[in-house]
């Protein structure tokens, strides 16, 4: 009896949810089994071949992981920010979060020169393919997001430079679910990130 109660509050919480979080949610959940087959594929496609080419990981994929970390603290300011409802620094670590993205996205496609300077290439062996493949993957998603944080980011300018807008903006629990379900997204790709290159970096 229990049980059944648990499962019908289950399903209570998930009709109570807003279409955007549902689409989400189920985005996130489609997103993680394609990361996890091409993870999978990528663990069983001969990585000793990769190893054996005795290189290291791209300086650039080092340096984008330490930006995207810290665009994740980034992302984790703008709801503080909110709910301290200061728009001006709601709207700077916006714009900070996105530059720093767009900062990893580039580093991301200079990481896969690097992988052709080092012998690595798409078409070479199957493991060094996994990375471009995984690498690109990855930053669709990302970008997927950065292109939702600018559309954000212009609504929320506008709404900032009216007293009774910025009020409403304030106070609107939608813009507030926005913001959170953009925050998790990102995190959620933070942490997809942080797998792939632990991976990476155990790969060579």
């Amino acid at each position: 009896m229990t049980q059944q109660n648990d499962q019908l509050t289950l399903f209570q919480r998930i009709e109570r949810l807003h279409p955007f979080e549902t689409m989400l949610y189920l985005g996130m959940l489609g997103s993680g089994l394609i990361f996890m087959f091409l993870t999978f594929a990528f663990l069983v496609s001969s990585r000793n071949l990769l190893s054996g080419m005795n290189q290291t990981v791209p300086a650039a994929f080092v340096v984008s992981t330490f930006l995207l970390v810290v665009s994740g603290f980034s992302a984790t300011t703008i709801r503080i920010a909110y709910q301290e409802e200061n728009t001006e620094k709601l709207l700077s670590t916006l714009r900070n979060t996105v530059l720093l993205g767009s900062s990893f996205t580039i580093l991301q496609v200079i990481g896969w020169f690097e992988l052709k300077e080092k012998g690595i290439e798409f078409t070479g062996i199957p493991s060094g393919s996994f990375l471009y493949v995984l690498s690109g993957v990855h930053i669709f998603h990302l970008v997927g997001a950065m292109i939702f944080a600018l559309i954000l980011y212009v609504q929320l300018a506008k709404s900032n430079k009216d007293v009774v807008k910025r009020l409403i903006l304030l106070t609107n629990p939608f813009e507030k679910m926005r913001i959170r379900l953009f925050t998790f997204y990102w995190h959620f790709m933070d942490g997809i990130w942080l797998i792939l290159f632990l991976l990476f970096v155990l790969s060579f």
